[in-house]
């Protein structure tokens, strides 16, 4: 089992699934020949032809629409968006039609489409590119939306957004591309959605969060380690559906939460959670919810960007106001 950044694992489970269903097709803007801007679908023209892993216009409004008459028609879309900043040139597709397609059809069609889409801070990218707007998306209704923190993840996660019969958006964080590697299998296999990871074990409170922020919080409960707080780490992966259980249950052994996200606080993923925890967890808890998030303002140019996300040291603050609380 060789170990693996978090791209290529995404390659690998392209190049996999292509292999393994003939009427998966990979399309979006300079995916073919030059491999995608991360090159996320490198060699994978050369190996299945123009036909199988194409470039698109530059037209999002397109790409959307194209993705659902080919999945209408019995075909396995797996379109890129450049960048999820550009969503909303598309938002039409998602939420006014993949995502209630087989409700407006009676349930006789599916639309096995899956959106991959790259974002998120820390690269110094320009305005757009690195906003994280999933909680705009989760708002609908038939569309999942699925986060992968880590390469092994990644690679099971598409695997099975590919082969589901429903319409999932694939984030990836961008700056987790690159930054580190994990042993990873050579071989297909899934991991299954809306189901969300322990990722650390703990007994003093809980850290919900997904994304590049359970690098941060994992990071944050090293450190929280050395002051004889234990945290547990619930990596989300899918935050829609969001897995209630296993918060739930790991907010009944600990009885104190800290809801972590990089997107801007307002109406985010963590307000949901927080939501779902006050009608069906209340009782557990043993103080109140806290929330690490960015602030309400537009995503800052490079400069200022480590000034406006969050960190581990954001997480850890955070996790003691909670701990003292009585």
């Amino acid at each position: 089992m060789a170990k693996k950044t978090m791209i290529k694992a995404i390659t690998d489970a392209l190049d996999q699934e292509l292999a393994n269903d003939d009427k998966m097709l990979i399309f979006g803007e300079d995916v073919g020949k030059n491999g995608g801007v991360f090159r996320a679908t490198d060699g994978l023209q050369a190996k299945y032809g123009e036909d199988r892993v194409f470039d698109t216009p530059l037209a999002e409004s397109g790409i959307g629409g194209l993705s659902i008459g080919l999945a209408l028609q019995g075909w396995r879309p797996v379109p890129e968006i450049q960048f999820f900043g550009f969503v909303f040139e598309v938002m039409d597709s998602i939420g006014g039609q993949m995502s209630r397609t087989r409700y407006r059809m009676d349930g006789s069609r599916n639309l096995p489409i899956t959106i991959r889409a790259p974002f998120g801070g820390g690269v110094h990218t320009p305005e757009l590119h690195s906003d994280s707007l999933e909680g705009l998306v989760a708002q609908f209704p038939g569309i999942r939306v699925v986060v992968p923190s880590n390469p092994y993840d990644a690679k099971g996660l598409l695997i099975s957004a590919i082969r589901s019969n429903d319409p999932v958006l694939y984030l990836e964080h961008m700056k987790l591309y690159r930054s580190f590697r994990e042993e990873v299998p050579d071989e297909s296999y899934t991991v299954p959605l809306d189901q969300a990871a322990v990722a650390r074990e703990g007994n003093d409170v809980t850290i919900v969060t997904y994304g590049a922020m359970v690098r941060e919080s994992l990071t944050a409960a090293d450190a929280l380690a050395k002051d004889n707080i234990s945290a547990e780490v619930i990596d989300l992966r899918t935050i829609a559906p969001l897995d209630t259980k296993t918060i739930l249950a790991s907010l009944k052994k600990t009885g104190r939460v800290v809801l972590v996200q990089e997107a801007q606080k307002q109406a985010g993923v963590g307000g949901q959670i927080a939501a779902e925890i006050a009608e069906n967890g209340i009782l557990y808890l043993k103080a109140p919810i806290a929330r690490v998030a960015a602030p309400d303002t537009p995503y800052p140019f490079g400069e200022a960007e480590q000034d406006w996300l969050p960190n581990s040291d954001d997480i850890v603050a955070a996790v003691k106001q909670v701990s003292e609380f009585n």
